[in-house]
Order: C-alpha cells, then sequence, then structure tokens
C-alpha cells in the first residue's frame, strides 16, 4: 500500500477534523497532521483524534519553538503519545518572524539554535525525566516530569525550506517536513537532507523527507486552481520564505504583485493575480486522476511520505476535505 498522510491548517472545528482523520484512518491513511497557527490548540485536537482512532499516526506541523518553551512542548509530545498508545510523531519548526514577533509578543532571534537546544531538551525530557541544560538560548534548572512517558523516545521532524535547516533535518531528526514544494525543490530538498545526514555519519535513508501538499480537486480544472488562490496568495503575502520558494519557481514578477496587493489589503486583487502556472506547480490540482498522478511523480522526486492538504475555511470546509482524503486513499 503506497504511503501518505493528510494534514490540517485549521479554517475547520476541531469536531470535523477529528471526523475527517477518522475517516483517513478506514481507508488507510499512514498519518494525519495539524498545524497551529491560528486553527486551534494542535495538542488538544490531536488527543481528541487520538481517542477516537486506533492505529493511524498522528503529528504535529508543526509546534513553534518559540511560543512554547521546551518543557511544555514535551509534556504535551508525551500527552498525546499516551492518549495514542505510541502513535505520536513531534513535527517542529521556527515558525515565522512575521508570526513570533507581532502575534505573539516573543523576540525571533538565533532560530536554528533555539530549535537544535529545543530538540535536544525535549528528548532529555522524554528520555530521564529529570533535566539540567545550559545552553546559548535555554538555562534550564531541573525540569523534572512527575508522569513516565509512555515511550523514552517519540520520533522529531523538522520543518525546513531552505539548505542550512534541511541539513540539520538531515543532522539531527526523524524526518524534514516541508510544504509549498514544487516537483523541483523537492529534488533538492531530499539532495540537503541525505547530505546533512551522511555529514552527522547517518544514513539518509533513516531520515523520511515529508511534505504537506495543498490539494484542490475539480473535473473542471479552472475551478480547482481557483480553490487554491486563497491560500498561495496569504503565503505570498505575508511570509518571506515561502514567498522566496513562489519567486523560485519561475514567478518573480507575478509573485511581487501578488506580495504589493495583499499587503495593501486588496484581497480580491492579489488572488486574481496568482498565476495558473504556479498553482499548478506547487500543489495538487486538478482531476482526482490527475492529482494522484502528482503525487507518483512527488513520490519519485524524494517525497518519501506525501502529506495532502486541504486548505479550506468556511461552510463546506469539511466536505470538501472528506472528497480529497477519499481521491487521495492509498492504493
Amino acid at each position: 500500500m503506497e504511503r501518505i498522510g493528510v494534514g490540517f491548517s485549521g479554517g475547520m472545528s476541531p469536531k470535523d477534523i477529528v471526523e475527517c482523520v477518522k475517516v483517513a484512518e478506514d481507508l488507510g491513511y499512514e498519518s494525519a497532521w495539524v498545524a497551529e497557527g491560528h486553527g486551534g490548540d494542535q495538542f488538544s485536537v490531536l488527543t481528541a483524534c487520538a481517542v477516537a482512532t486506533e492505529k493511524i499516526k498522528l503529528g504535529t506541523s508543526i509546534t513553534s519553538v518559540y511560543v512554547r518553551t521546551a518543557p511544555t512542548i514535551a509534556m504535551a509530545a508525551a500527552s498525546v503519545d499516551y492518549f495514542s498508545n505510541g502513535r505520536f510523531i513531534l513535527g517542529v519548526g521556527t515558525s515565522h518572524k512575521v508570526q513570533v514577533e507581532p502575534e505573539h509578543g516573543l523576540e525571533f532571534t538565533r532560530p536554528v539554535q533555539r530549535l537544535r537546544e529545543c530538540v535536544d531538551i525535549v528528548r532529555a525530557i522524554l528520555k530521564d525525566s529529570d533535566v539540567n541544560y545550559h545552553g546559548e538560548i535555554y538555562n534550564i534548572e531541573r525540569f523534572d516530569l512527575w508522569f513516565q512517558p509512555l515511550r523514552k523516545e517519540i520520533p522529531i521532524y523538522v520543518a525546513a525550506v531552505f539548505p542550512k535547516m534541511l541539513e540539520v533535518c538531515g543532522e539531527i531528526s526523524q524526518g524534514a517536513l516541508l510544504t509549498w514544494c514544487t516537483l523541483d525543490h523537492a529534488e533538492e530538498a531530499a539532495r540537503h537532507v541525505a547530505r546533512g545526514a551522511r555529514n552527522a555519519g547517518r544514513d539518509p535513508a533513516d531520515v523520511e523527507v515529508a511534505s504537506l501538499l495543498s490539494c484542490a480537486i475539480s473535473d473542471n480544472r479552472e475551478a480547482a486552481r481557483d480553490l487554491m488562490r486563497q491560500p498561495i496568495a496569504s503565503y505570498a503575502g505575508r511570509f518571506p520564505r515561502y514567498r522566496k520558494l513562489m519567486i523560485d519557481a519561475g514567478f518573480p514578477e507575478e509573485i511581487e504583485d501578488v506580495r504589493v496587493a495583499w499587503q495593501a489589503g486588496n484581497i480580491q486583487e492579489a488572488l486574481d493575480l496568482v498565476p495558473a502556472g504556479l498553482i499548478d506547480k506547487i500543489g495538487l490540482v486538478g482531476t482526482a486522476e490527475e492529482v494522484r498522478g502528482k503525487l507518483a511523480d512527488y513520490r519519485k522526486a524524494g517525497i518519501t511520505l506525501p502529506i495532502v492538504s486541504p486548505r479550506f475555511m468556511g461552510d463546506g470546509a469539511k466536505e470538501q476535505a472528506l472528497e480529497i482524503i477519499r481521491a487521495c486513499a492509498p492504493a
């Protein structure tokens, strides 16, 4: 059976996400992933998923190493792992300066070092339950965990976009988590993850290369493209690192126009300016058959775990997500 996951980035209620995850489990999906951002507390949602399911793996995509302390991340991970009977995967990342500072009132500094130390601390707490840590970012005087984790080691995946962090993934994690990934970027990312693994004396085959793949399905290709315009415009307008990915995909002038319109508050203009060529390159768009074919292309490009990502909000979001889950179910 083909390996495949499903990811949720907000826009649906926690109850709707749980219902979708139950369907995904029944259809043979390997894993389900929940982002946070503005979509509700991911660990709460995943706990609800855990008690409603039996075998599907459950992951965060991702938990920010800024907005929670390392010990609270460790405790949350251990709790979901407990309720899921050992099915949890902790996905962590640095998030974005444009979110961490204005939305959370925190200073975004030294992201790579913070992520490295956070991963070290989480692993130490799970393993030893009693940790002192003195790093460049964190200075922890004895944090002791008052319950025995179900597992002393939980898989940790790290979110990455550019070469430096991709190589960190290969060095320290069980998996890299990508998003807004073209086929060309998938190949490049897989090479950097493998390089990081080899530099650390690890077998690159031991490091998963997973990617959230935004998805919209319709028998009318233009209608499918239209479903993708809002999330693409939002990321192009708000997040510099993903804007660079879109520029590097071959659309520098078009993406600059989207950015200008979005940041000026001209949202509909920004949506209209998203180029069809980019939509086709950066996600899974089209009929169910076309989407399944593109999934196969991502696997060939080096994505070992494709994660289909319905990005819908408002009325009908659950129904659209379920259509995608059923269409992309493993063969």
